[in-house]
This record gives structure tokens, C-alpha cells and sequence, in this order.
């Protein structure tokens, strides 16, 4: 049987990871754990959060369900799994001497994932953890003596103001250790007073420290073996370990969950634009094959950089993954709907605030204003108003065409072997919209909004209640304005026939 050269490279590899506990990074652990059975461990940074320490934390991410796999068939891979307490944020990532010692003698690889992926946070937080976090990573990196390659996980919208991005590197606005310093002395109310200026191009602060980073990233080229990644929209996995699997509602997920449960009833897009989504698991395949490929070879002047974008040869409009989807979500429906999913994208401003006004905030008032007399805690004005400032953020992508060249992954992608193609897959023929977007249906359902297959009996019959009273409202709604038309209509002709004198 044909071997698998890029899981024969792990071997007996120590991988060191940040970012595990996010999305992608679970993902990316458990795919190094099945697929590349001679890894000799995984160490994944966790902090303490939310009063749990790292040990806490780690059951928690060991009882995702994309791990119950691992457990049944192969019990001795998830014993690789190694937990070292940190935090990217302090010198060192927070290790302890202890433990930097040991990471410091095993350490082959590094895949930096974790930022803070938010797109309203302040400059200054935003600044520190993303941008400060990645240097206290890189300086951790260099005292690693065997380290073979650094893969640092980017985005492919780093720099905005660029609608077709080469694989290549770009200049930041700023220098980012000098951004870096800035925060630390300047006044919190001063620099939101800045940040417009110093976004420029940028639309939020997490693509303009993702731009910054990159640069700093950059200049430990000549110390570590470095890989930069950029993945475009990251979206539900499509084959392995579980499709349709999401653990949040970010981005596409909440359009779909919002969408389905009737909050959400008009957005901004253009329909015409290409979805650039990429599948979860085929991402993470994309990051360790780039990680072989670059450990594999001598360190070069610059990163090389890649990236991680869709198929543009079978590839769908936001139109089309809208209409896809909520088919979809009309057939396995949530049990706990506002209102009946309606609703459509907007290709216009006007169009959409108009709809927004009457869909979303007149219908969010109303309900709450019933809460209140029914002696219930309303809650609908303010969850529109986090919808509202999340699709602003959304526009902006959504409105634009976007073109990501892609030449270069795809030319690595063919110079692997059949072998690695089927285990390390990625989409690079045709692909099944439909029924990925199913998955990402019940996916959504199943693990965001925690309802199971065995709902969707129920959730249909609330489905058809609720057509019908959304059939009933147009019926009321469109008579009063006909009701209204025609008094106008009589006014108008009682004003003709009787002018004044």
C-alpha cells in the first residue's frame, strides 16, 4: 500500500499548538491524532478561564463529539494529547519553567492559531492579543533548537484594501512594534479617537492586526522556517470526523440560525458575488500539508505564503447559498421560531434599512412592549440591536467581489501523492453544495442550537402554525393597505369632483 508521505513526516514529531481550543483548532488536533498515528504528542496552550484552570478545560475539549471517534478506536492517540498551562499574551506564552523546559527540548513544529476573532473589539485589546500575542509566540518559537517549521494561520481578508490578493506579502499600514508600544502608553479614549486613522482600508480591527502580524511574522524569517496561511471564510467540516460539524455561530452559522428561527428577515448582499467559503476540515488539511511542504525544504528569505480559498471552478453565489440553505431550514425547521424564516437579501442600502425597519425593529418592539405587560423580561430589541451592528460587519464582506489567487496551494496540492490526496483531501474537483449546506443545516441545528433529528416532527407542525399566521398577517397587513389605498383613492376623486369655488 502506497504510504503517506506527509503523515510519515510527523513522525515522531512534537507539534505545538495555539489557538486548540478555537474552531479550526480542534480540528486541526484531531486530525493530526487520527491521521498521523506516529506523532509522538500534541501540546496544546490553555489558559485558565471563566474560574476553570487548564486540567478543566482540557475535559471539556476532550468531550467535543468530533473526539468520541478517537476514543472508541484509538485510545492511545488521544494519550498523545499533552495540556501545558499559558497564556500568548505574557512573555514566555505564560509557561512555567517546567514546562518550558520540556517544550523546549521536543518542540518540531508550531501552528499558531489563536487571535481574538471578534470584529468589533477595540484597537488596543485587539492589538495586544493578536499582534502581541503572535510575537511572544515567535519569540517562543526561537528557543526551539529543532524546530523545523512555524505555520502561522492568517486570513485571507488581511488586507481589504487589496479585492485580488496575490500569494505574496504586503506592507502594513503601520509598523506593528511600534503599534505595539503605542498601545501600551496611549489613552484608551485617545486612541478610539485614532483608530478610524489608523484602519484606513481596513474594516475592523481584527483584519487590521491580522495585517500587522503578518509583517512582524516576516521578520523572524531569518530565524524560523515560516509558513503563512490564509483561509478564507471557514465554514462547517464536510467529510471527517463528523459533517456538518460547527461549534459556533459565527459568520455563515449565525446567518443560518438567525435566518431559521425568523430574527432574521433581510441583510445586505450582493447575490451575483461568489461565496468564498472553505470547509473546516479541508482548511486544516490545507495547513498540515503546508507545514510539510515547508518543513520539508530550507528555510527561504521570506515566508512563502499560501492560500486557502475555494475552488473558483466549483464554486456558488452568496444567491445560491442563501436559496440552498434555507430550502433547507424550511424542511428541518428549529421547535422555538420568532416567526416564519422569510425574508431576502437586499442588493440595495435604502432597500434593506427600509426592510430592516419594518421586519426586524417594529416587530422587535412590539413583542417586547407584550413581554412587559405579560410580566416577562423582554429581550428581542436588544438581540436586534446585536444583530444589526453584527451585519454591518457582515456587509462589508458580502458586498464586495473578492478574488483570492490560489496558484500556488493548488500547484503543492498536486505534487502530493494519491495517498495523501485521499487522506489530506482538499476541493479540488467537483463539490456538492446541496448537500453540504444540509449538513450545515443540521449541523447548526444539532450543535449550536442543541436539537436533535428526533425535534423535526414537532418543529414542522410549529413550522406550518407559523406559515399560516405569517399568511394571515400578509392577508391583514396587504388588505389595510388596499383598506387605506381606497380612502386615499375616494378622498382624492370626492376633492375633483368638488373644487373649490
Amino acid at each position: 500500500m502506497e504510504p503517506s508521505q506527509v503523515a510519515h513526516w510527523y513522525r515522531n514529531q512534537h507539534v505545538f499548538v495555539t489557538g486548540a481550543t478555537g474552531f479550526m483548532g480542534k480540528i486541526l488536533v484531531e486530525k493530526i491524532l487520527r491521521s498521523c498515528p506516529e506523532v509522538a504528542a500534541v501540546y496544546i496552550l490553555i489558559r485558565t478561564k471563566k474560574g476553570k484552570d487548564s486540567a478543566q478545560r482540557l475535559e471539556d475539549f476532550l468531550d467535543c463529539p468530533i473526539f468520541e471517534q478517537l476514543k472508541t478506536t484509538s485510545r492511545g492517540s488521544i494519550e498523545k494529547l499533552r495540556c501545558v498551562e499559558g497564556d500568548i499574551t505574557q512573555p514566555n506564552c505564560g509557561l512555567s519553567e517546567v514546562n518550558l523546559a520540556q517544550l523546549e527540548k521536543r518542540i518540531t513544529s508550531v501552528f499558531h492559531m489563536a487571535a481574538n476573532v471578534r470584529f468589533d473589539q477595540p484597537v488596543k485589546s485587539a492589538v495586544q492579543l493578536n499582534t502581541g500575542g503572535t510575537l511572544n509566540v515567535l519569540e517562543l518559537a526561537c528557543r526551539f533548537p529543532d524546530l523545523k517549521v512555524f505555520v502561522h494561520v492568517s486570513t485571507s481578508y488581511c488586507h481589504c484594501d487589496v479585492t485580488e490578493l496575490e500569494e505574496r506579502l504586503y506592507r502594513a499600514p503601520q509598523d506593528p512594534r511600534k503599534m505595539l508600544d503605542l498601545v501600551k502608553w496611549m489613552d484608551d479614549e485617545l486612541l478610539e479617537t485614532l483608530t478610524p486613522t489608523l484602519l484606513k482600508n481596513s474594516p475592523n480591527s481584527y483584519a487590521y492586526t491580522k495585517c500587522l502580524t503578518e509583517q512582524l511574522v516576516t521578520e523572524y524569517s531569518s530565524k524560523l522556517n515560516i509558513a503563512i496561511t490564509r483561509p478564507s471564510i471557514v465554514t462547517c467540516v464536510a467529510k471527517e470526523p463528523i459533517p456538518g460539524w460547527v461549534d459556533n455561530l459565527n459568520g455563515p452559522t449565525g446567518i443560518i440560525v438567525a435566518g431559521g428561527k425568523g430574527i432574521l428577515r433581510t441583510m445586505l448582499a450582493d447575490i451575483t458575488h461568489k461565496a468564498d467559503y472553505v470547509p473546516v476540515d479541508m482548511a486544516i488539511n490545507s495547513i498540515l500539508t503546508v507545514a510539510w511542504k515547508t518543513g520539508s525544504e530550507p528555510r527561504k528569505a521570506e515566508p512563502e505564503v499560501y492560500h486557502i480559498t475555494a475552488n473558483r471552478d466549483n464554486s456558488i453565489t452568496w444567491g445560491e447559498a442563501l436559496e440552498i440553505a434555507k430550502r433547507h431550514i424550511l424542511n428541518y425547521p428549529y421547535s422555538v421560531c420568532l416567526w416564519y424564516p422569510g425574508g431576502s437579501p437586499k442588493t440595495t442600502y435604502l432597500m434593506h434599512v427600509l426592510a430592516a425597519f419594518f421586519f426586524h425593529i417594529i416587530p422587535a418592539y412590539v413583542v417586547d412592549f407584550l413581554l412587559q405587560l405579560t410580566g416577562n423580561k423582554p429581550f428581542l430589541v436588544n438581540l436586534q440591536k446585536r444583530l444589526h451592528h453584527g451585519l454591518k460587519v457582515l456587509h462589508y464582506y458580502t458586498t464586495r467581489p473578492w478574488f483570492f489567487h490560489n496558484k500556488k496551494f493548488f500547484e503543492l496540492y498536486a505534487s502530493l501523492t494519491d495517498k495523501d490526496r485521499e487522506i489530506f483531501y482538499y476541493n479540488e474537483g467537483p463539490f456538492d453544495h446541496e448537500e453540504y449546506l444540509l449538513n450545515y443545516v443540521l449541523g447548526a441545528r444539532k450543535y449550536c442550537v442543541k436539537e436533535g433529528m428526533e425535534t423535526v416532527p414537532y418543529a414542522r407542525k410549529v413550522m406550518r402554525r407559523l406559515y399560516y399566521l405569517d399568511l394571515a398577517k400578509n392577508v391583514i397587513l396587504y388588505g389595510l393597505m388596499l383598506w387605506l389605498f381606497y380612502l386615499f383613492v375616494t378622498k382624492f376623486l370626492d376633492v375633483i369632483g368638488n373644487p373649490l369655488i
